[in-house]
């Protein structure tokens, strides 16, 4: 398997890393970790003197071991995990972006099914503190109109040099304006400057006889005026080094003062603000700054890019920290199964908050059909699949003017192969244009002002349509709401919706019989999400030995469930969603119609496997800025959250080494189903180095990171 033969090679690669760092500073060993000793060796104490169910008596169990010699050599074998446990974990590796310290117990408490009951109705369940780490994206608050009017585009900018837009009131507003006027004007006087300089090369080197009397006057006076020093002869500072020592000077000011002072700037000397700065500048700057006061900052050099990063960083912080994690599991599936691209145009970040926010996660568990019209007339889509631009041929605006577009068959075809029926869903090319006939009209309204959906009668084809072998008959707006009602209730759409969840919740290759009951309850119910869901996770093919642990974890579950799983703090996501781009799954990033795939095919690449063992290996040796990853306060937790720890107890129960119970604890803790006895053994020869013996000894934090590490890149890990 090639996440295994990446993994073993792994072992290696962070060794040579983690004793790297030791040799340039010492990790310094924290409260949580000697605690963690302390513990541990207490708890093995305690552990021993307690009588085990086979010998009863204290005498009789030494009396065992004196006889045998076995308690010492070699520890009794492990026993099977309770059903409800195993059962627990594997609900918690299917319906959220992983388990986190301590959670299995917490769902044992309250029951696995009533949990399920409780993740399949979100508004059930208390998720106030994920508002404290949304608090910083205040964007993705804003209705699309303040959205549009707070984050300005090229063509508003230009409106208002046209004069045909006003310049904003609010004085945060008008700066961010001002600053992107000077900024277009300044490239618009670059581009006349060049049409200018495009003079015929003849006779621009033609010299007339004006100049020459210039240059000889120019020469006499040289002769007179002495010479100047090199430093007079430099030009002015370059707008970079201008930014800088603004920049310097703002950070000689208290924080409170420091944007008052940025406000009252020259706006040409605002211009790309931010990009100009040093790393460090602009980390100080941020951290004294409000989250409004980042976002004016960093709008300086492109507002609409404020949004796209909001966006981005908003989607690790839920599917991390929110409670209602299968409404984040349901969300990212909606989103990637009616796919739209955040770089379609201008206008596309500012749809795409509404989208996901007032169009996916509202619907994401309701019925197939509100989800199916939402999406349908969401500015997001008619903007990414350009249904907002068709128009038929013989509608009325076609009529007046022949050199406009006119039909676009993108969405009626993506309609029915993504978003309905599938690819064999038994429609025809034919059925893909009249589908397109039918949603002529249904456009996108003030499209620069946060957009909205509307019915333009004069874009619609006039006339019958057939789709599917039934007439539709002309009816404007209605047309359309009748091919997706249709679409909606079609046998082959439930066939196809459950086909699908039944990959992201079961297998690859789901079996059929599963899938035909989930169609079932689709078209039972009206195309209840819920309900569908509900026959998944009762069936008894989702419980299954067979299918537990063999789903490939995409970037985005990968990289969320170490956080969850591994306590990392999270100051800032900046880097994860940096990761997620350099593994090929950016947020909002995916430009075909298809959305992210679920398959292992698409992510079981040698290139795709070592940069999540790169990004584990960085995580667990402390480099990666905005994330802070406490071996010693994960192992605490472990003791304290899951009293359970069976390979613990087997560890304690023998002759153990401190590194063995630093192993089995450290399992317990991040990967509660454990990994095979070839991967331990792996792991155990690595740790066995003389110099990485050395180097824990002098240092035990070094010895728990490294096993951290490994069990989080290993394949056991890479699986859900």
């Amino acid at each position: 398997m090639l996440a295994e033969s990446l993994w073993v090679r792994m072992t290696s690669t962070a060794l040579g890393i983690a004793l790297s760092n030791v040799q340039t500073r010492r990790w310094k060993m924290g409260s949580c970790v000697s605690f963690f000793l302390l513990a541990a060796s207490s708890y093995s104490v305690l552990f021993a003197r307690r009588p085990s169910p086979q010998n009863p008596r204290p005498d009789a169990a030494k009396s065992s071991s004196q006889n045998s010699g076995q308690n010492n050599k070699k520890p009794p074998a492990e026993t099977p995990a309770p059903l409800e446990r195993r059962r627990a974990l594997h609900a918690l590796n299917r319906l959220t972006f992983g388990p986190r310290p301590g959670e299995v117990d917490k769902v044992l408490a309250k029951g696995v099914d009533s949990w399920i009951e409780d993740q399949l109705h979100p508004e059930s369940i208390e998720d106030g503190a994920l508002g404290s780490h949304l608090s910083a994206y205040r964007a993705l608050t804003l209705r699309p109109p303040e959205l549009a009017q707070t984050f300005p585009t090229d063509t508003m900018i230009r409106q208002i040099i046209a004069g045909k837009r006003p310049m904003p009131t609010d004085p945060t507003q008008k700066l961010i304006y001002e600053v992107f006027v000077a900024k277009l004007r300044q490239q618009m006087a670059q581009q006349d400057a060049a049409k200018t300089s495009a003079v015929p090369a003849k006779e621009a080197e033609k010299p007339s006889p004006e100049s020459k009397r210039d240059e000889g006057n120019a020469a006499d006076k040289t002769k007179d005026k002495p010479a100047e020093s090199a430093p007079q002869e430099r030009a002015e500072l370059t707008p970079q080094e201008k930014a800088r020592a603004f920049a310097d000077s703002l950070l000689e000011l208290p924080n409170n003062k420091r944007m008052d002072a940025l406000m009252k700037a020259p706006p040409e000397e605002l211009i790309n603000f931010s990009d100009q700065l040093t790393g460090d500048q602009r980390n100080r700057l941020n951290a004294g700054f409000s989250p409004r006061e980042r976002e004016i900052l960093r709008a300086l050099s492109n507002p609409v890019g404020v949004v796209s990063y909001e966006l981005q960083q908003a989607k690790v912080v839920r599917a991390t920290f929110s409670e209602r994690q299968l409404q984040e599991v349901m969300t990212d599936f909606w989103i990637n199964h009616f796919n739209v691209y955040l770089n379609k145009s201008n206008q596309a970040p500012i749809y795409t908050v509404s989208y996901e926010r007032d169009v996916i996660r509202p619907h994401a568990l309701g019925k197939f059909r509100d989800l199916l019209v939402s999406t349908a007339q969401s500015p997001a889509m008619l903007n990414y699949l350009d249904n907002w631009l068709s128009m038929g041929p013989h509608s009325v605006v076609a009529e007046k003017n022949k050199n406009q577009s006119g039909l676009n068959e993108n969405y009626g075809r993506e309609l029915m192969e993504l978003h309905t029926l599938g690819v064999d869903g038994g429609y025809t090319q034919n059925d893909v244009t009249e589908v397109a006939r039918v949603l002529t009209g249904w456009t996108i309204a003030q499209p620069e002002d946060g957009g909205q959906f509307q019915f333009d009668p004069k874009r619609h084809e006039p006339g019958n349509k057939t789709v599917l072998k039934q007439i539709i008959y002309d009816s404007g707006q209605q047309e359309g709401m009748h091919v997706l009602d249709m679409l909606a209730h079609s046998a082959s759409t439930a066939h196809f919706i459950s086909q699908k969840l039944a990959e992201r919740f079961v297998a690859d290759n789901p079996p059929e019989s599963l899938v035909k009951r989930m169609a079932a309850t689709f078209q039972d119910s009206d195309g209840d999400i819920r309900e569908v869901l509900r026959t998944l996770f009762k069936s008894p093919e989702f419980w299954s030995p067979q299918y537990e642990n063999n789903k490939l974890k995409t970037p985005l579950e990968f990289l969320v469930s170490v956080l969850r799983t591994s306590g990392t703090e999270m100051d800032a996501p900046d880097v994860v969603t940096q990761t997620l781009a350099q593994m090929g799954m950016q947020p909002y990033g995916q430009a075909v119609p298809t959305g992210y795939s679920m398959m292992a095919e698409t992510w079981e690449t040698e290139g795709a496997l070592l940069a999540r063992i790169n990004f584990v290996t960085a995580l667990t040796q402390g480099k990666l800025n905005g994330l802070k990853f406490d071996p010693g306060n994960l192992l605490t937790l472990a003791i304290f959250d899951d009293p359970d720890m069976p390979r613990t107890k087997t560890v304690l129960l023998g002759k153990h080494s401190s590194m063995d119970l630093a192993i089995a604890l450290s399992q317990d803790a991040l990967l509660p189903g454990g990994i095979s006895a070839k991967d331990q053994a792996i792991i155990e020869k690595q740790l066995a180095d003389p110099e990485v013996q050395r180097q824990i000894a002098a240092s035990p934090d070094v010895g728990l990171r490294l096993v951290a590490g490994f069990l989080l890149a290993s394949p056991e890990f890479q699986n859900r």
